[in-house]
């Protein structure tokens, strides 16, 4: 099985000011899907071009990305009158797949979506290849089963530890941790102060994953890039050193210095408790940066990557099988297609891409370098993805291939360790369960 390899990534966003020469002024080939349609083919200035609808869905447990992307639906239609967009994106309890075969069963699977389970859709034929024409605007595309889906909404990005500068202060902390043993003691710290160590919006499954697959991409990943291709072949288990000494750290943290209400609080309520106070961390990505800020201005905070216990640095960084698909349906339509090509090239215009990505505070994924103002936080973001000391690695479920997991069986995976952690259970014996689970799911999908 092919290792993969770590993604190497040039330092392209080092301005403190937007710069975007390459694109000032070009309206080229920039989104404008205006060409006029004559009846006698000869054309003329006062021909209207053609009208064209098409649905859009997107992930909107981030409340960053959803407002950079509707402020970029705006800003396309705006400029592309003839073409209109009907979102169906919605804030929803339900996660992301889950909701997206709810509007497939209703007939209103999307015509352009947000894909982030590639496999799923491309499977059952939902979504089509990627159109050639765009291919170029990438530096890097995934393959599944030889063909390429996405167009990458950005680069692979890392998460780590939020804090509140004063929090750290208050409690005699004047030194980021360089292990893992390190940053426990730091909890102990804070934990002596009477704040809340560590936030966590359980609420929301996926915000799960963040804590999950730390731990995960530490001791399994980072050591064996193929373990789930070797889980799918049962020639690995849950049951494993690697994995139930994740777990245990997972659960050990939970149970030691995360805010008791996690399995209450929301996502989107993160940022709140972070900057009033009542917590001194949250552990999640750089799209917080901007939700912080506007929480509260003037709200002091740092970010970095936690490191293992030997010392080494972990993080998100290859990337992903994920991005803007065409449906299978809508690509029946030439007229359809060509206005959904025309809103991806839109979206990844340098012009439009760049205030997306400040907005976001996201790493892009075009050939074109890409510039806007970034602060301390994302400075560090940015070291770490073109540091190549750091393993660059994948979530459980992002991994593709040989190495893509049953995708019924993440959401499942990720209640259960919420299960374990308040009923305060044997880690090994959940992760039997684990395994049980996992051939359970693997079986039925050969059966589909």
């Amino acid at each position: 099985m092919a290792k993969k390899p770590l993604l190497k990534f040039a330092s392209i966003i080092m301005a403190l000011s937007l710069v975007l020469t390459a694109c000032g002024g070009n309206n080229s080939n920039n989104g404008n899907a205006g060409a006029s349609n004559s009846p006698d083919n000869k054309g003329t200035a006062t021909d209207a071009p053609k009208e064209v609808n098409f649905t859009i869905a997107y992930a909107t447990g981030d409340p960053s990305t959803k407002k950079a992307i509707e402020a970029t639906i705006d800003a396309f239609t705006a400029k592309n009158p003839n073409i209109k967009i009907t979102n169906y994106s919605e804030t929803t309890s339900a996660a992301y797949l889950d909701w997206l075969k709810t509007k497939d069963a209703v007939g209103q699977f999307p015509d352009l979506v947000e894909m982030r389970d590639t496999k799923v859709f491309a499977d059952a034929g939902k979504i089509v290849e990627l159109p050639e024409d765009l291919r170029s605007l990438f530096k890097t595309l995934p393959e599944y089963n030889g063909k390429i889906y996405n167009a990458p909404i950005s680069g692979g990005t890392p998460q780590g530890i939020i804090y509140s500068k004063k929090a750290y202060a208050d409690a005699g902390i004047t030194e980021l941790p360089k292990t893992y043993d390190e940053f426990l003691a730091i909890q102990e710290k804070l934990a002596a102060t009477g704040i809340s160590p560590i936030v966590v919006g359980g609420k929301d499954i996926f915000h799960m994953g963040f804590w999950t697959n730390f731990f995960i991409m530490n001791e399994v990943y980072s050591k064996d890039p193929d373990w789930n291709s070797k889980r799918t072949a049962k020639t690995a288990s849950f049951t494993d050193a690697g994995m139930v000494q994740a777990i245990t750290d997972y659960k050990d943290l939970f149970s030691k210095y995360v805010d008791k209400g996690w399995l209450s609080t929301a996502d989107n309520q993160t940022a709140s408790i972070l900057v009033s106070g009542k917590a001194a961390q949250l552990f999640s990505g750089p799209w917080m940066f901007g939700q912080i800020a506007e929480a509260d201005p003037n709200f002091e905070f740092g970010f970095y990557a936690i490191p293992n216990r030997e010392g080494k640095t972990v993080v998100l960084g290859l990337p992903g099988l994920a991005g803007w698909s065409l449906s299978a349906e809508a690509a029946k339509d030439a007229d359809k297609v060509e206005a959904m090509k025309a809103f991806i090239k839109f979206f990844f215009d340098p012009e439009q891409y760049a205030p997306y990505l400040a907005t976001v505070n996201g790493l892009p994924s075009t050939a074109i370098e890409v510039s806007y103002e970034t602060g301390e936080q994302m400075k560090e973001v940015l070291r770490l993805i073109n540091d190549e000391t750091v393993i660059k690695s994948l979530a459980i479920n992002n991994w593709y291939g040989e190495n893509a997991i049953p995708p019924q069986f993440r959401n499942w995976f990720y209640k259960l360790l919420q299960e374990l952690v308040l009923k305060n259970g044997d880690v090994t014996d959940y992760m039997k369960q684990a395994d049980t689970e996992y051939d359970s799911n693997v079986k039925a999908n050969l059966q589909q």
